[in-house]
């Protein structure tokens, strides 16, 4: 199917770039550790740029692990459940996450990258607007409503299943 296709390509997409910021910010640290205690200048760029990288990595890393279905739950009540009550609350779970994520995520990112954009607010060291910096709210909330949709989808499937083997 497509959409499995399509998953595969946003979950490698997100690794990748993941990845890649990590380690950048892992440059920018070891940076700023070298400059502060071995040349004796500290680096402001570098201390200002690893704090947005940390916010991408752990924003990034969020939609990565809604995508994988490893975010933090408590499923005690789905464990005890039968298949086709696991796979409504499946879906249930997952219009909430989609919800969620397009609601607060992404309009409220959306507004914030407006608000900052609008009042020309400027990073202290870097001097980069910091709707840039916010670009990534948006980003993974939209992400996050993909993966929404695909488990909502990759219920409703489970369900229909479960409804024919009844028959």
């Amino acid at each position: 199917m497509i959409f499995n296709r399509i998953k595969l390509v946003v979950d490698r997409v997100i690794a990748a770039f993941s990845i890649m910021v990590m380690s950048v910010l892992v440059i920018c640290v070891v940076w700023q550790v070298f400059s502060r205690y071995v040349l004796n200048q500290p680096s402001t760029l570098t201390d200002e740029l690893a704090r947005f990288l940390m916010i991408w990595v752990g924003l990034l890393g969020a939609a990565y692990t809604v995508g994988a279905q490893r975010h933090l739950s408590i499923d005690l009540l789905s464990m005890a459940l039968q298949p086709r009550k696991q796979a409504l609350l499946s879906i249930v779970v997952n219009l909430l996450i989609f919800l969620f994520s397009g609601g607060v995520i992404v309009t409220g990112g959306m507004k914030l990258i407006g608000k900052t954009l609008a009042t020309t607010q400027v990073s202290a060291a870097m001097q980069i607007p910091m709707g840039y910096v916010y670009l990534i709210l948006p980003l993974t909330g939209i992400v996050m409503m993909f993966y929404a949709l695909w488990f909502i989808n990759a219920g409703i499937t489970s369900l229909k299943n479960s409804m024919e083997g009844v028959n």
